[in-house]
């Protein structure tokens, strides 16, 4: 079979399989969920065989040790993975939710409930475990979900995929709502972009690269899962200590994923105070630093950053720093190269944060916390489908709510309209 039949069918057979995900209660959806979690524990030992396959190849394609670190299936990531569809499983029940109600005056009874969106399409790169979050929080919230890994991951992605089908059959989980496409050839990203008939949503989550060409195929409505380009703010009343470890942990406690600072921005009046040691904590993870003039006067170890630099998303151990006149000037450098992903100051000046809060336009902002908290999972949606920074009709970590629309449902006795 050529990849546009083989896609096309996978597609109708994903539309087909939504249809009976929304007649299973929420308690056989847990069972379901459950049944998965435990099979990928089963298949753990296959899952890492196929996963070093993936690594293997990696490296004789040179991809960076970021790049590997994503792909890598450890015994952690797999008890993550795990967790996560337990928490998810446990988690309410957003299908069927009474969003409102309310009677008109000729007796009508209207009521706005949550239901599933039907057929969701995920493309992404690199981490495997995107395929078992997306997979359980589609499942839970009734729609059915056809999956597009990268090929640098395309054997782990295809075992989670199996333990997790495997897994739900036994409890009575349909056929195909869970479709993982086989084939790393392009040609199906372009024909998945564009089946209207049987997707009705796709998120892309990946590289900058990745989501343009989706923006540019797609007939399918897209909510982006766009570049990471996150700052740190340190204010000059920032307490220093709190913004050393914090500025540490955003940028180097996994500089790999979408939510690692990329750029830090500090007060020009506590600069020759803070830069200094940051830069020694920086320099024992062999942190890059890539600053502007005055940053490379304090630190002798930076280089000169270009304009370019400051909207790049490194997912590396690379840093743009730049000193700045005030929170002003910071925010004013904040929405003018960042990505709108996530955003902190650390500061203790209580209008200086209300002003930061206010206007920063960021899908989430922080006030002493490091951004490294923008997931699905530490904000208690158990996982995430990504971290949208559109605006429609979901921003920041999707979790169930945000996989859901809603209809109108009206009650009538006889009524007709005049």
């Amino acid at each position: 079979m050529d990849v546009t039949k083989q896609v096309l069918k996978i597609g109708a057979d994903a539309k087909a399989a939504s249809r009976e995900l929304g007649k299973l209660s929420t308690r056989r959806k847990n069972l379901i969920l459950e049944a998965m979690a435990e099979e990928l524990d089963a298949q753990r030992n296959f899952i890492q065989a196929e996963n070093q396959k993936d690594l293997t190849a990696g490296r004789e394609a040179g991809l960076t040790s970021a790049m590997l670190d994503r792909l890598e299936l450890t015994d952690d990531r797999i008890d993550g993975m795990i967790k996560g569809l337990r928490d998810v499983a446990v988690l309410t029940d957003p299908v069927g939710e009474e969003i409102s109600t309310w009677n008109r005056p000729n007796g009508l009874q209207i009521h706005k409930r949550r239901v599933p969106i039907g057929v969701i399409g995920i493309i992404f790169e690199s981490r495997p475990n995107v395929t078992c979050d997306a997979a359980a929080l589609c499942f839970k919230t009734s729609n059915a979900v056809i999956l597009r890994g990268g090929k640098e991951a395309i054997h782990s992605n295809m075992a989670i995929a199996n333990a997790m089908q495997k897994g739900g059959e036994t409890k009575g989980m349909p056929e195909n709502c869970i479709q993982l496409i086989p084939t790393t050839d392009r040609e199906a990203v372009k024909v998945m972009c564009q089946m209207t008939d049987y997707l009705d949503l796709i998120i892309p989550r990946g590289g900058e690269s990745l989501i343009r060409a989706v923006m540019e195929m797609a007939h399918v409505p897209v909510i982006k899962h766009y570049t990471g380009v996150c700052h740190t703010y340190v204010d000059i009343s920032a307490d220093l200590p709190m913004a050393w470890k914090i500025s540490e942990n955003a940028k180097c406690q996994r500089p790999g994923v979408c939510n690692a600072m990329e750029t830090l921005l500090v007060h020009k009046d506590i600069a020759a105070d803070f830069l200094p040691k940051m830069g020694e904590i920086f320099s024992g993870h062999q942190v890059v630093i890539r600053g502007d003039a005055q940053t490379c006067q304090l630190l002798s170890n930076a280089v000169p950053a270009t304009e370019e630099d400051w909207t790049t998303e490194y997912v590396d151990l690379i840093l743009s720093i730049k000193v700045v006149d005030d929170v002003d000037a910071a925010i004013q450098h904040i929405n003018t190269y960042g990505s709108g992903h996530s955003d902190a100051i650390i500061a203790s000046d209580e209008k200086t944060t209300v002003q930061f809060l206010n206007e920063v336009d960021s899908s989430t902002v922080y006030v002493n916390a490091s951004t490294r908290f923008t997931d699905g999972a530490e904000f208690g949606m158990g996982a995430e489908i990504g971290v949208s920074t559109d605006k429609l009709h979901a921003r920041g970590p999707m979790g169930l709510e945000e996989l859901t629309t809603y209809k109108y449902v009206v009650e009538g006795k006889g009524q007709i309209r005049e």
